[in-house]
């Protein structure tokens, strides 16, 4: 799966929820992440934020920002 992908999905996710009341969209759209990307989707938006995250809309970037981590290395 590409970036452009799940940028495309993540901002269509935050497009379901943007007419609740702002911390119901965010808890709406981070808890649609978490429960139906896998880890590897997961990884890889990590990734795409970790570069700067273009093309996400606002709500989905908070959102993915709240769910997707990038992997600890150490």
């Amino acid at each position: 799966m590409t970036e452009e992908t799940l940028v495309r999905m993540a901002n269509q996710i935050a497009d379901f929820f943007k007419a609740l009341p702002e911390d119901e969209a965010l808890a709406g759209a981070s808890n649609h992440v978490r429960l139906f990307w896998d880890p590897r989707m997961r990884s890889k938006m990590a990734a795409h934020l970790a570069a700067g995250g273009a093309g996400l809309t606002p709500l989905a970037r908070a959102a993915v920002e709240k769910v997707c981590k990038p992997a600890k290395t150490s």
